[in-house]
């Protein structure tokens, strides 16, 4: 506890951030155990269903969760975070649920679907959170660092975790979910609700109350739709480059992820253990590096930190991509998890820095909306490079796509250097 303190600024450990750390890490260990260990298995071993429900199961989790995230960020900023962030956890505990008690494909697809769903409010939930805990210290880069040590630690435990659940029945695991679940909707209550979050100013500068997002029925929440894109588009002052960034930096992710574990097992000839070891050197490199470099972003800014990391993850996935030298390949794995310590906590410093006040919460959806559409986009490309071109082909197609972010960024933060601060 005094190495975190020392790390982490007392202020920043409000009741509020700690239930969102909870939530994160809780959260994304259900996913984590969901995805990677259980649903492959039990769809495909015990409810014997083909590879395409499989499929089509976790694509419409992806997308459920990608799309959904716009609208999530939009309710935000009408009804307050702790509704929104509380109804989706309740959708994704009753998801989970119908997934246990199903044992017909179009039920299984309907509980990831909705998984997918639930959980979109997390993201612009906890960004918007972190927004407002850290405006008075300034001090978004040390929480991000923080809240993604909570995202990865959860992706990471819980597939390993919850496979000690497993004892011939599934029954016990999806009983621990469920209560993980639980227990993450009742810490839900103690963030803060909407009467206590900041009131949007109106043109004098003064608070203005914001009416009901359903006063006047549909006819209502459309134009409220309307009023809200009239004015992102007038206080939205971003380089247009932004945009095909935050897609960029997540397909480079996607390309990698359904090819790595087949790359390194065919290509470098690693066992299961020596990948194991090398998921947790890069993986442990980048948690270790997270809340130090988020510390340093909140005293030097976020550009030098994001020309490192974009720079150096480029030349370490390409190199990656045409080594054969297991001991090079340590050395790689150790430089992109430095870089992916640099990318994490920066970016989303960086884009809090360009939102407009009175929609925080509507553009992080938008913009999470188009950066996880590279994750969707990126397995497809990467599954078509590697049949067509060659093992090291998405590799190689990563690490151009780092090194165009990397000349993208410093555009991006020329225009952002040239324009009033938000």
């Amino acid at each position: 506890m005094e190495i975190t303190t020392k790390l982490v600024s007392k202020k920043l450990l409000t009741p509020t951030f700690i239930s969102l750390w909870i939530i994160m890490f809780l959260v994304e260990f259900v996913k984590g155990a969901l995805i990677v260990s259980i649903l492959p298995v039990y769809m495909g071993d015990v409810l014997h269903l083909s590879a395409f429900a499989i499929g089509l199961s976790f694509s419409l989790q992806y997308i459920g969760d990608n799309v959904f995230r716009s609208p999530a960020g939009w309710f935000i900023e009408r009804v307050g975070f702790r509704l929104t962030m509380m109804l989706g956890l309740l959708l994704t505990f009753f998801a989970v649920l119908i997934i246990a008690m199903a044992d017909k494909m179009g039920m299984i697809v309907l509980g990831c679907a909705l998984i997918g769903i639930g959980t979109a409010p997390l993201w612009p939930c906890v960004l918007m959170g972190i927004s407002a805990v850290t405006r008075e210290n300034n001090n978004f880069g040390t929480a991000m660092g923080v809240i993604q040590i909570s995202s990865l630690g959860g992706t990471g435990l819980g597939p390993v975790i919850i496979n000690f659940f497993v004892d011939g029945s599934y029954r016990p695991v999806f009983w621990v979910l469920l209560a993980l679940m639980g227990i993450v909707v009742i810490v839900s209550l103690f963030l803060p609700g909407k009467s206590k979050m900041k009131s949007r100013p109106d043109a004098a500068g003064q608070p203005s109350e914001e009416p009901s997002p359903w006063e006047g029925g549909i006819k209502g929440v459309l134009n409220n739709v309307r009023q809200s894109i009239r004015h992102i588009k007038e206080n939205l002052h971003v380089s247009r480059l932004l945009f095909p960034a935050l897609f960029l930096q997540t397909f480079a992710i996607g390309l990698l992820t359904p090819v790595i574990t087949l790359y390194v097992r065919t290509e470098l000839d690693l066992s299961p253990e020596a990948f194991s070891a090398l998921l947790v050197t890069g993986g442990g490199i980048t948690v270790i590096g997270l809340i130090p470099i988020g510390r340093l972003v909140d005293r030097f800014g976020t550009k030098w930190f994001l020309h490192i990391g974009f720079a150096l993850s480029s030349v370490a996935i390409g190199l990656f991509a045409v080594t054969r030298s297991i001991s090079l390949v340590w050395i790689l794995v150790i430089l992109i998890g430095i870089s992916y310590a640099c990318i994490l906590p920066t970016w989303d410093t960086m884009i809090s820095h360009m939102l407009p006040e009175g929609e925080k919460g509507t553009v992080w959806g938008l913009f999470l909306t188009v950066q996880g559409s590279g994750m969707v986009v990126g397995p497809i490309v990467s599954g078509k490079m590697w049949d067509m071109l060659g093992p090291s082909a998405p590799f190689m197609a990563s690490a151009i796509v780092m090194g165009i972010l990397f000349f993208v960024h410093i555009i991006i933060s020329r225009h952002k250097s040239s324009l009033p601060r938000v």
